[in-house]
This record gives structure tokens, sequence and C-alpha cells, in this order.
């Protein structure tokens, strides 16, 4: 069940899982993660922010969702393959829902507010997910 929540998170935002999983690392680890996270979440209100239903991001939310899956079950001790393909799976489920979730947010004239609120779920699917 965290592998899919993780991977919704990555669906929605694809670094803030690895963000939050890297939380528990030292030094530069966690600071460039956080960074690239929060860098992804400016960039992803921008004109210039490809659709995330292209085959190329489509590709990196599920692969970095099925990453932060196989690390999190690394962490808990268990066989990493099952939760990698369940997180990378719910990512790409994520994607859909988010970017259909997007064009009503546009549709209804409030994007960035609907953008806001896409990070917010992102970052507390993430943090509930991979509480300990």
């Amino acid at each position: 069940m965290r592998s899919a929540v993780l991977g919704a998170s990555a669906g929605a935002r694809s670094l803030t899982p690895l963000a939050r999983l890297a939380l528990r690392r030292r030094g530069w680890i966690r600071v460039a993660a956080g960074a690239a996270a929060l860098g992804e979440m400016v960039f992803d209100k921008s004109a210039k922010a490809p659709s995330r239903l292209k085959p190329a991001p489509l590709a990196g939310r599920v692969l970095l969702g099925a990453v932060a899956g196989a690390t999190y079950a690394r962490r808990r001790g268990v066989p990493i393959a099952g939760p990698a393909v369940v997180a990378g799976l719910t990512a790409g489920a994520a994607s859909f829902a988010g970017a259909r979730w997007r064009s009503y947010a546009a549709r209804h004239d409030f994007a960035v507010p609907g953008a806001v609120a896409e990070d917010a779920a992102a970052v507390a699917l993430a943090w509930a997910s991979s509480r300990e």
C-alpha cells in the first residue's frame, strides 16, 4: 500500500517521493533532492513545462515512482520488485489523474491554485507513505 501511495506522489511531482526518502540521509544528497523537488514544483507552473503525458515525462514519472517504491522496500528489508512495479504503475495512473485535474482547474480559472493543491497532495502523500 505504501508503495502505491509513493507512486501516486511521483505521478503528481516526480521528485517529491525521492526527496522525502532523502530526508533520512545526511549531507548533499538530502539538500540536492530537496532542491530538485522544489525546482520541479516551481517549473511545473511555467508555460514551458511539457505535458506530463508526453512519452518522456511520463516514462520519467513511472521510473522515479518505481525507484521510490524500490528504495522504500529496500529500507524495510523486503524484496524490491513488487513494490517497484506497484509504485511505477501507480505513478503512471496518477499522472493521468493529475493531468485531468490540472485541465479541470485551468478550464475553471484556478490553474495556479490547482497546481499548488497538487503540490500539497504530492507532499502529503510522500510524507504519509514513508513515515516510520
